[in-house]
């Protein structure tokens, strides 16, 4: 059996589609087609259920990907990594989004760049959670952080930890006499609130109005009157007065204890949103992703 055949045929059984397997072989949609055709002539049985959105494997495809892809994943292997022993440090791709991937992520996984003759080197990418995905699924990424769990057989995620929000401002919101501010301890309710500026990283206020659908059951009453895609920017902007804002609790602990900022309320289940590790299925089989792949998720285990 051909193994060029087979290389097709696992990868359109994890990418569900034709269409995108050609774009991940950088072949064309037809010639996997073909390919999978002539695999199916030369099986005698049908590999997959023609959709009009993808395929989907049959009881015979399923039972070959189970058989096959670890082997064509140990080759990958072997050929991507080669035989000379001097090229021992292999380079990770990360992707995820800037701040957790800068301050979480990105720490952790520089452990393991010592020169100790298996160290890794690092090449990260910042992005959204769409776009840190479609990279990774192309094959620009190896390993990928993001707050969603992928569909489909062609990426595999892994829970790595939750992130808790917490609604702050600068102290001069949460008390005093000055025109503006909310008088008493921090416990504010959405009404309280409606009168303080809104610091966010997009205009359709993800982080706030998640916050206020999960714990007060509204939805925001006051625009952003600050915009700034990266949270340690909106973090700067609260610290300084600009209003207040919805932050993972880890971004903002330092200026919490230090006073610089104060929580303006404190449900009794703070919300919460969880982060995956995600990689192209199969590829943990590749000792620098499963070594950066365990890594962090022992190192998350000591992040609150």
């Amino acid at each position: 059996m051909d193994l060029a055949l087979l290389r097709t045929f696992v990868t359109v059984h994890r990418a569900g589609s034709f269409t995108r397997a050609a774009a991940l072989l950088g072949l064309s949609q037809p010639a996997v087609t073909s390919q999978i055709r002539t695999l199916e002539r030369q099986l005698g049985r049908p590999l997959f259920l023609r959709q009009a959105r993808g395929v989907t494997p049959t009881a015979i495809g399923d039972e070959l990907a189970h058989k096959a892809a670890p082997h064509l994943d140990a080759l990958v292997e072997i050929a991507e990594t080669g035989i000379d022993e001097d090229s021992s440090v292999r380079t990770l791709h990360l992707a995820g989004p800037p701040e957790f991937t800068a301050e979480r992520a990105l720490p952790a996984l520089s452990a393991l760049t010592g020169g100790d003759g298996q160290g890794l080197a690092l090449r990260a990418t910042f992005g959204n959670a769409e776009e840190t995905l479609e990279g990774l699924a192309a094959g620009h990424h190896d390993l990928a952080i993001g707050t969603a769990r992928p569909r489909g057989a062609l990426l595999t995620a892994t829970p790595l930890c939750d992130e808790e929000h917490v609604l702050v401002a600068a102290p001069r919101w949460a008390g005093g006499s000055g025109e503006g501010t909310l008088r008493g301890r921090p416990g504010a309710s959405a009404p309280d609130l409606a009168h303080v500026p809104v610091v966010e990283v997009h205009e359709s206020l993800p982080f706030v109005a998640r916050y206020w659908a999960s714990v007060f059951g509204a939805v925001p009453a006051a625009p952003a009157t600050v915009v700034v895609p990266d949270l340690r920017a909106v973090l700067a902007c609260v610290i300084a007065g600009a209003g207040l804002a919805v932050l993972p609790h880890y971004l903002c602990a330092d200026a919490l204890r230090r006073g610089h900022l104060v929580t303006l309320h404190d449900p009794a289940v703070p919300p919460l949103r969880t982060y995956f590790l995600v990689v192209r299925t199969g590829t943990l089989a590749m000792p620098h992703i499963a070594r950066a792949h365990e890594w962090l998720l022992r190192a998350a285990r000591d992040w609150s």
